[in-house]
């Protein structure tokens, strides 16, 4: 018997009901432990046959009725800082009809709710259900709880298909794209900008930098139907010792967003060669500072092809990147979906309109039977 939460979620309720619940439980990252908590007393009690495991600020959850197919749905318990937008509430827009606000409910408390009240009301599954909800997604990858599951529990993440409940406005989204930053950097000489002709002006030397970036055109790749676009930009920039000093020392850090297609180091050569010319002579410092790969659509895969048909033959692919790839570099094809603008996530006016709830409830009840 696990104590009685702060929070009692009901997980029979309906799952637009569950969200708001989830919602007003504050689980900023590194802050999971009462979210976790109600989200593990839930599945113990309301939920049969199903093996659950607290692992940290991580609730695992399956069953082992030897149905020959698992699929595994995941999604992360934490949220971005709060800005002004909790306790939930709802409105009624002539555009979006009836919409549920707060922060967490795109990202990803309305997609948590879809799996937890899917495990507590699916009467037949076709297939052997694992839930993992598992924190500190929206901070640095070293903290993921994901990355603790697979290093610790590695058993946890074996099926034949991943889905996570990112937002997609309820179309799967496949794959993802990979991410690498590069901090490229520029040295001087020192001087009083009174007598500038004495020093060597380093943030000058960027000049090159963002003319190349200015002018790149970046590609677009059609894989398994879906379309990625590549992008290369300047995403940050410093230098400078006081108003009155010519710097001896500049940066520009540079994202690169790419395709699937692409490993890390092919990723990385690619970006040396964007800037061949400014590395050549020497001029450019170049140093990879963080990456991570991207996962291939996996849609010809008869599990994943067979959400596709529950989905209606729709789906695109996911420019961002998601913990997808995760479960893509251990050979299990992944996908997102779940309710919820993927633009509005993060944003002090985050919402979710009711209904994609509902919607993306339903196409999942009709996968997993």
């Amino acid at each position: 018997m696990t104590t009685a939460p702060k929070t009692t979620l009901d997980l029979h309720a309906d799952p637009v009901e569950l969200t708001a619940a989830l919602v007003d439980i504050e689980s900023e990252s590194r802050n999971e432990t009462a979210i976790a908590d109600a989200v593990e007393h839930a599945l113990r009690t309301q939920t049969t046959g199903f093996e659950v495991v607290r692992h940290g600020d991580r609730v695992l959850a399956r069953t082992d009725r030897g149905l020959g197919r698992r699929v595994i749905l995941a999604g992360h318990l934490d949220t971005v800082p709060v800005a002004d937008n909790l306790p939930h509430r709802r409105t009624t827009d002539p555009d979006e009809g009836e919409v549920l606000h707060g922060c967490g409910t795109v990202d990803m408390k309305s997609g948590d709710a879809v799996f937890l009240h899917l495990a507590a009301t699916l009467a037949d599954p076709s297939c052997d259900l694992t839930l993992i909800f598992y924190d500190c997604e929206e901070i640095a990858a070293k903290y993921n709880g994901l990355g603790f599951i697979e290093r610790e529990l590695p058993d946890w993440l074996r099926g034949d298909v991943a889905i996570l409940g990112e937002p997609t406005a309820g179309l799967i989204e496949a794959g993802c794209q990979g991410t690498l930053r590069v901090r490229l950097t520029t040295t001087g000489v020192r001087a009083h900008s009174a007598r500038s002709w004495m020093g060597d002006n380093a943030i000058h030397k960027l000049g090159d930098v963002l003319t190349t970036l200015a002018a790149y055109r970046p590609r677009r790749v059609d894989i398994d139907g879906c379309e990625y676009r590549e992008g290369l930009s300047a995403v940050g920039v410093g230098g400078g010792v006081a108003g009155n000093v010519v710097p001896d020392a500049a940066w520009v850090d540079v994202n690169f967003r790419f395709a699937p297609d692409r490993s890390i180091e092919q990723a990385t050569d690619h970006v040396r060669e964007v800037f061949a010319t400014q590395l050549a002579d020497g001029a450019l410092g170049f140093e990879v500072t963080d990456a991570a790969a991207g996962a291939l659509p996996g849609l010809a895969n008869p599990a994943a092809a067979a959400l596709v048909d529950a989905a209606d033959g729709r789906f695109r692919a996911k420019y961002g990147w998601t913990d997808v790839s995760r479960f893509s570099a251990l050979g299990i094809p992944a996908v997102n979906l779940g309710p919820g603008d993927p633009n509005l996530a993060h944003r002090a006016d985050e919402r979710v309109p009711v209904a994609q709830i509902g919607e993306v409830t339903e196409l999942l009840r009709r996968y997993l039977s």
